[in-house]
């Protein structure tokens, strides 16, 4: 079943501009209350650091970046983002896909978003290292390969400080409890923040 969390936080601005997160359940809130989710802690710290921005969640549970290069297009039409927060991949790989074509479909959404006049923020996830060696590394390294060549920021681990800690997993060891979501929010804000302090329009990395 694909659950879709719409929601946005804003300050009372009319000039305020909107960060997409267009990710899968990790980013969806699986389980757990939308006002849980480490999306939604953004928006709050965004609202605390007086910051003209609101926080639209675009994430739905189960996507691929397959799945996620489809809809993309239209979902950059509907929220007219000025940052995507791309966080795709996990269901992919945990399917066994290749690579190369998740590689393929994360570079022609950071082409898009750019496209649309968004500035991405690549965010790095991880799998257990039981699909092999090479695979997990092909996996992992794609993330960071992809942000250098296209100058993107990037989210090294999503869930950094989360992923060997089982107290922190629901049942089903794949999906953060609420008692995780800060510390998504934390492992996030670097990258986000610099970006959310840029003047509009400045170029890509200054």
């Amino acid at each position: 079943m694909l659950l879709v969390a719409l929601f946005a936080i804003a300050l009372p601005s009319f000039a305020a501009r909107t960060v997409m997160v267009f990710g899968d359940s990790l980013s969806a809130a699986y389980n757990l209350a939308s006002d849980q989710g480490w999306v939604h802690l953004i928006g709050e710290r965004i609202a605390r650091s007086h910051l003209p921005w609101r926080v639209v969640n675009s994430s739905v549970t189960g996507e691929t970046t397959a799945g996620g290069l489809r809809r993309l297009a239209e979902d950059l039409k509907r929220h007219k983002p000025a940052i995507v927060v791309l966080q795709l991949g996990a269901n992919d790989a945990l399917r066994g896909q290749p690579v190369a074509g998740m590689r393929s479909n994360l570079e022609q959404m950071i082409r898009l978003a750019r496209q649309a006049r968004a500035e991405p923020v690549l965010v790095g996830v991880m799998i257990p290292p039981n699909y092999g060696i090479d695979y997990t590394a092909e996996f992992r390294d794609m993330y960071p390969q992809l942000a250098a060549k296209h100058k993107v920021a990037l989210v090294p681990f999503l869930l950094e400080g989360v992923a060997d800690r089982p107290e922190l997993f629901q049942p089903d060891q794949l999906h953060p409890t609420a008692q995780a979501q800060a510390r998504i929010a934390d492992n996030v804000w670097p990258a986000l923040e610099p970006l959310l302090k840029k003047s509009p329009g400045s170029p890509p990395g200054k």
